[in-house]
């Protein structure tokens, strides 16, 4: 949708501050990023998913344009603390990110490619509305749960490396826990059999290296596995990675990881509002970098859903 002035004063503003974010450089950088984006009110989190219930309690106050500071962990739970019971607390309330994590994949899709870049959105105004996506999926706590998600969920070797950075690779952090993740998985990772439905239609089975449902493009640091995806189109990119030989994944990283990956004879994508997922095997998924849990998943698109400020 075309991007829009905003009219009337100014809206009231607050951001949501992961302080570990980047190694504490969030924290430390905000009062610098306040000099050039003016008065805002700012709370820090605290614990996991606190970002979420931050941005809500703010929607609540009547804040209607609220900021999230940080990775692409931190803008995903600020985004979802925007809905209550399937539906947008404040359906004209403005979401805007200064990123600053080390993944960026969302800020891609954006295009947004630096944090003064991103000032300079928050400056203009501009916003636009685009898509949102609802997923249901198992929690590793085990029993259904669900959230929501602007970028893009995945599941197969992604969720693996996800989980393998969050649970065993804790004494590092950012890209250099991925990075470790990716080579122990990429050593010991098998295909993954799943029962994939795409709008209802007859369940269609793949032996996969990994699937990603995107209403974004990028994931895993820059991956392009979504090249075609909009985020305002209504409707989601659903890509398919079938299973590779070790030699052939080495082989081909490059092309998997361009936005030429549907040049690839082992990849195939298509598009979907609604998405269905299930497997035998204990699948892990991720949704916007974050291991949240495993297979059967349900992803359903949300149209329109959140106003977010824009270039």
């Amino acid at each position: 949708m075309s991007t829009n002035a905003p009219r009337g004063p100014a809206p009231r503003t607050a951001a949501v501050i992961n302080p570990r974010a980047a190694n504490g450089r969030a924290a430390a950088h905000w009062p610098r990023i306040v000099e050039q984006i003016g008065l805002v009110e700012a709370l820090f989190t605290q614990h996991p998913h606190h970002a979420a219930e931050l941005a809500t309690q703010l929607l609540d106050e009547g804040f209607e344009r609220i900021l999230a500071v940080g990775g692409d962990g931190t803008i995903s739970e600020t985004m979802n603390g925007f809905f209550r019971d399937g539906r947008p607390i404040n359906p004209e309330a403005e979401f805007g990110i200064l990123p600053m994590g080390t993944g960026g994949d969302f800020q891609r899709s954006l295009a947004i490619p630096s944090i003064e870049a991103a000032v300079g959105v928050i400056l203009s105004g501009k916003s636009r509305t685009i898509d949102a996506a609802h997923i249901t999926y198992e929690a590793h706590t085990g029993g259904q749960t669900s959230r929501y998600f602007l970028n893009l969920t995945s599941f197969g070797m992604g969720g693996e490396v996800a989980t393998r950075a969050k649970n065993s690779l804790s004494a590092y952090s950012g890209k250099l826990a991925f990075m470790y993740a990716t080579v122990e998985v990429f050593f010991r990772y098998h295909a993954k059999t799943v029962e994939l439905s795409l709008d209802g239609g007859a369940p269609t089975t793949h032996k996969i290296l990994n699937i990603a449902i995107g209403n974004g493009r990028y994931h895993g640091g820059g991956m392009h596995v979504c090249p075609k995806a909009l985020l305002d189109d209504g409707t989601l990119e659903v890509t398919i990675i079938e299973d590779l030989g070790m030699f052939t994944l080495a082989k081909d990283l490059p092309v998997l990881y361009s936005e030429n990956i549907y040049k690839h004879p082992r990849v195939h994508h298509h598009r979907a509002a609604h998405v269905r997922a299930t497997s035998r095997e204990k699948v892990s998924i991720e949704v916007d970098g974050e291991a949240v849990g495993t297979l059967p998943i349900e992803v359903r698109l949300l149209p329109h859903a959140i106003k977010i400020l824009t270039p």
